[in-house]
């Protein structure tokens, strides 16, 4: 059977991503210097200004503004006529510390206080959060949402290395896949769509986009006659980044996972220190996930977490292989609960989460890079 799925990435200059980038860059520089700060920042652009609030208890004195300019900066944002200017542009902030009622509950877990002695944390919120992995790629993730990343990758190495020189930080791509029988087999559609200088030929844009960077990025056994391409579709895109749409932390959160080709529990990651289980077990469950099938136990798995507030162990876990399982479920299921610790602090520990490795997750997806802790394979 077959049938089309699509999943769509973004660059890090569009304006969501943008907030998404200044709140994981305060986030690394609380850990920086102190690897216990608790951080839940949130960021607001628009129209010159930038605005960063949330909860931070952390031992460490930073300069926020500082942060704040010299993320937009690393973007590329340098011109308040066409999208915004980090030299100067509006900064306001407003910032808390972390709740003591929440914190009560994080201190020192439920079960501890029952006298379990877990020597854990408690989860800084209820919630649930999905891992997901599979074989289509080498990095074991969904075909479409791997090379929507890809492109827009190669979108902001062309723009800073200046080969393509005319385009701004801006942009947005989609791919659709053809699956024949669960195996992907070719791209349909692409589309592309980004900023650049006002008197560029859009000809040559399209021209270049599809020659230095969607022929660089998709392998071209997948390309063929029928493969559709609308490059810059509505044609002008020169007002860009958050002067051209407002932008807030935590809204794309199906760029940041699957693409949607597998579910989401809701929560968003930037900005939040590991405590957040929104993040942190998030990053776990794709973690098994992956092993999952790279030990051969699945070709597709889906893994769901489940916490209470204040509580260490997860409420539940659930394991999907969609029929693709070589050995029962329920084994799985029990392999990961004899190998790994679910916990928070046992995650953040697994894991190595208290260090300032965030800003390198904000962009092109926070799942599939093989540089990051919860991406590496193991046996269990």
């Amino acid at each position: 059977m077959k049938k089309l799925f699509t999943s769509e990435s973004v660059t890090e200059g569009h304006p969501d991503k943008l907030c998404d980038f200044i709140s994981d860059s305060v986030l690394d520089s609380c850990l920086e210097k102190d690897p216990n700060s608790r951080v839940a920042c949130e960021t607001v652009a628009g129209k010159g200004q930038v605005l960063v609030t949330g909860e931070i208890t952390s031992k460490a004195d930073i300069d926020i503004e500082k942060v704040v300019r010299n993320a937009i900066k690393e973007i590329g944002y340098d011109n308040e006529k066409t999208d915004i200017d980090y030299r100067t542009c509006k900064v306001l902030l407003n910032i808390s510390k972390q709740s003591p009622d929440i914190a009560l509950g994080v201190d020192k877990s439920y079960e501890d206080k029952e006298g379990e002695e877990l020597n854990s944390e408690g989860a800084g919120d209820q919630g649930i959060m999905f891992g997901f992995a599979c074989n289509d790629t080498r990095e074991l993730m969904p075909l479409p949402i791997s090379l929507a990343h890809k492109l827009a990758r190669r979108l902001t190495e062309v723009r800073k290395s200046g080969e393509i020189s005319y385009l701004r930080p801006d942009g947005k791509t989609q791919v659709t896949v053809e699956y024949d029988d669960e195996k992907p087999v070719r791209v349909d559609t692409i589309v592309v769509s980004t900023q650049h200088l006002e008197n560029v030929d859009l000809d040559l844009l399209k021209k270049d986009i599809k020659e230095k960077v969607i022929k660089e990025v998709v392998p071209s056994n997948l390309l063929d006659e029928k493969t559709k391409y609308y490059i810059n579709p509505t044609g002008r895109f020169v007002i860009g980044g958050p002067l051209g749409d407002s932008g807030l932390t935590g809204r794309k959160i199906i760029v940041d996972t699957y693409g949607g080709y597998s579910r989401h529990g809701g929560g968003a990651f930037s900005g939040k220190d590991p405590s957040k289980v929104d993040r942190s077990a998030a990053y776990m469950a794709r973690h098994i996930a992956k092993n999952v099938v790279a030990n051969g136990y699945s070709d597709k798995c889906e893994i769901q977490f489940s916490y209470a507030i204040g509580v260490a162990k997860p409420v539940s876990i659930y394991v999907d292989t969609f029929g693709t399982n070589k050995i029962p479920e329920e084994e799985i299921v029990r392999k990961i609960n004899n190998t790994f610790n679910l916990t928070p602090s046992g995650i953040i520990k697994y894991l190595d989460l208290r260090k300032p490795i965030y800003k390198q997750t904000t962009n092109y997806g926070h799942f599939g890079k093989e540089n990051l802790p919860w991406e590496r394979v193991i046996k269990f």
